[in-house]
């Protein structure tokens, strides 16, 4: 059983009634299938009624989850023969970003992403996330590599933000970022990027800035935490809350925008609810992205790539 989020208590309610009535019949004695069902039922329609109607504030704590899928699960259910490839060949191999080469439903590409982590063992190792400038010079290294040997690139992002430390800044992290982004952009090569959980700033569109971003349902994108903007703005992250309705952080606003292409669908509850079906859902959406792509000379994409993101915000 997931583990259940602070808007989601009437449901954890429910299945806790169920867990108990099936401890109370466990030697089969009592028949309580019919109760079960019934329970089930009710609590199946009120996860649907609540993630119908989730707030911006709702939808940042789904996507934080930390059950939720992240990039190791995907590459373990779509790329066959992952291949990773580590190091920046200056300074270290950041296992905030991990990237490598792989097939990915018969077709070699290459996949580069952030990885946060499932326990507190890996989440130290992996940094939550939060890549280092060696990261992104990784990432940039096999961009390169792709693009030198013809490969579709697929970068899965999900992060609160490159690290902030002092030592990432002294080693170059804004330059790290920029130049990530500016590889992005001149690439020949079909570019597809999806975001899994979280998008954050920088951190984020160094891995984003591509021909087609993909973003599930639940998940949030935006240049600063909402925590982080209310307490600029109201000097508390109380407001939390406020600021994430109001910045825009959302799948639905972010299509509205302009700012991404294309919304994939959750199971229902969220993708921590069902990996399998997240990520069916998401190698569906890439592979159809994939082939609209094939169509497009290395020119054009580099071309289009850019006036998408240099159009955006024009009034």
């Amino acid at each position: 059983m997931p583990s259940f989020l602070d808007f989601e208590k009437p449901i954890a309610e429910l299945q806790g009634r169920i867990d108990e009535l099936r401890d109370t019949a466990a030697d089969g004695a009592v028949d309580i299938d019919a109760e079960v069902a019934r329970i089930q039922s009710k609590s199946d329609r009120m996860l649907k009624e609540t993630y119908a109607k989730l707030t911006p504030w709702q939808k940042t704590q789904v996507a934080r989850h930390p059950e939720r899928p992240h990039f190791r699960h995907y590459v373990d259910g779509l790329i066959e023969d992952f291949m990773p490839l580590g190091g920046d060949r200056a300074f270290a191999d950041d296992q905030a970003i991990i990237g490598g080469l792989g097939t990915f439903r018969g077709r070699r590409v290459m996949v580069i992403g952030h990885e946060k982590g499932d326990d507190t063992t890996s989440r130290i190792k992996h940094n939550f996330g939060m890549g280092k400038p060696e990261g992104y010079r990784k990432a940039i290294r096999l961009m390169q590599l792709a693009d030198r040997f013809g490969l579709a690139v697929i970068t899965l992002v999900d992060t609160s933000g490159a690290f902030p430390g002092v030592q990432a800044e002294e080693r170059g992290q804004a330059e790290a970022i920029a130049r990530a982004t500016e590889q992005c952009l001149n690439l020949r090569v079909p570019l597809v990027c999806a975001i899994l959980g979280e998008g954050g700033s920088g951190g984020a569109i160094a891995l984003a800035a591509g021909n087609r971003v993909l973003m599930f349902e639940h998940a949030v994108y935006s240049v600063i935490s909402p925590e982080g903007c209310a307490s600029i703005l109201w000097r508390t992250a109380d407001k939390a809350g406020d600021a994430a309705e109001a910045m825009k952080v959302t799948a639905q606003d972010l299509k509205q925008l302009g700012v991404i292409d294309r919304i994939i669908d959750e199971p229902l509850g969220g993708a921590h609810r069902d990996h399998a079906k997240a990520i069916d859902l998401l190698g569906d959406a890439l592979w159809r992205e994939l082939g609209d792509l094939d169509t497009i000379d290395g020119d054009a994409l580099r071309k289009a790539r850019r006036e998408k993101f240099l159009k955006m915000g024009r009034v």
